[in-house]
């Protein structure tokens, strides 16, 4: 596939430069995570510096100076809580594995001294420093070597892909950095040191709206998810993420091929040009050959005449699934899922303007280009479109 010249809406060019002015990270860090040029990303921060708008991404305000008496109190105050929560920490992280076994005890410790001062450990398990440290110079068996490293790896692993990893994932990231450990060994690694990919309970807004008299198209895709290139079929769908400000929603559109998200907006609004906006921008980054698919729901804002008008400019071929049948656009929903259960149910978003930032960094940093995919192998969809050029 050649590789045509990249072309960025003005949303793309504002989110990107809101990053670096947001993180107070450098240009050419945050340029090399989406694949741009430093020169290019430089010019749209510098842009975004101009605008009026960007002084919200900076601190406007000074704390009101203490005197010493609070200062001295508060730090007081702020050493016994962090006291107080390692406790609880240490408590809930082994109290389902120890079973008062002072060699797990030990182990348990020695796993997490660089994060808890060791006599609070010991105080809080109810074993001895002496014990813990007469245990930590016996001699080391190589298979307790091995465990340590390959413990060392997984939290690294797990680590970088911000705890989003379970261990099907975490397995496959380190057979690509060659290391050879099992499923089943990970997996029962990560479950004695409580290691767990995070997760939550799915909540549901309809988003759809098919009670319309506009044309619906045929299904053209009849659940066959897969693609022999890129550029050869589109899915398009809209969810909501919600914020202290109200709802934000997001239209994405997937190359069914990569599994990569091509295109995408996010608005206060779920009207046409949400819709339309997502699309256009996928066809000025992608700008695929006539005769791809796009494939949607029924919902007004993909039967509409403005979404039609822009899939027929570009020579695409519309298909819609079944009337209220998610599985007919399954990838789609599953990404969609991907983002809720990694990224939006953790977070507690107080403006639609901080929601737009983290899915962008989520989209653009993590899943298109470092994220492995289950249905790719376990590969990120940058490196399979990287297979197929």
């Amino acid at each position: 596939m050649e590789r045509a010249r990249r072309s960025f809406t003005e949303e793309y060019k504002r989110e990107a430069a809101g990053l670096v002015v947001s993180s107070g990270r450098s240009i050419g860090s945050v340029a090399k995570e989406l694949g741009l040029r430093d020169s290019v990303l430089r010019r749209w921060v510098d842009k975004l510096r101009r605008e009026p708008a960007s002084a919200a991404w900076r601190p406007t305000t000074q704390a009101t100076p203490m005197s010493a008496d609070q200062a001295s109190e508060l730090a007081v105050l702020r050493q016994e809580n962090e006291r107080l929560r390692m406790e609880r920490d240490i408590l809930k992280k082994s109290i389902a594995n120890l079973c008062r076994n002072p060699n797990m005890s030990f182990r348990f410790i020695e796993d997490h001294r660089n994060t808890y001062p060791v006599r609070l450990m010991c105080a809080v398990l109810e074993v001895s420093p002496a014990g813990y440290y007469a245990w930590r110079d016996h001699p080391v068996s190589e298979r307790a070597k091995s465990h340590a490293a390959l413990l060392a790896e997984i939290r690294q692993v797990h680590q970088d892909s911000s705890g989003r990893y379970g261990s099907p994932r975490v397995h496959a990231a380190l057979r690509r950095q060659g290391r050879s450990a099992s499923r089943g060994r990970i997996e029962r690694t990560m479950r004695r040191h409580g290691i767990r990919a995070i997760t939550a309970k799915p909540r549901r807004v309809r988003t759809t709206d098919s009670r319309h008299d506009l044309p619906i198209a045929p299904n053209l895709v009849a659940r066959d998810f897969t693609a022999e290139a890129p550029n050869r079929v589109w899915l398009g769908d809209i969810t909501y993420i919600p914020t202290a400000e109200g709802w934000l929603y997001l239209a994405a559109v997937m190359d069914l091929f990569s599994r990569k998200i091509v295109g995408w907006a996010m608005r206060d609004h779920m009207q046409v040009e949400l819709a339309s906006a997502a699309l256009t921008m996928a066809i000025r980054e992608r700008r695929p050959q006539a005769g791809l698919i796009c494939h949607t729901d029924r919902g007004v804002q993909y039967a509409s005449h403005a979404y039609r008008s822009t899939l027929m400019e570009a020579g695409m071929t519309a298909s819609m699934s079944r009337r209220a049948d998610c599985y007919d656009n399954a990838p789609m929903e599953s990404f969609f899922h991907t983002l809720k259960t990694e990224l939006v149910h953790h977070r507690n978003y107080k403006t639609r303007t901080e929601a737009q930032r983290d899915i962008f960094s989520f989209i653009e940093r993590f899943y298109n280009r470092t994220r492995l995919h289950s249905a790719l192998g376990y590969i990120p969809p940058i490196e399979m479109e990287l297979k197929a050029a």
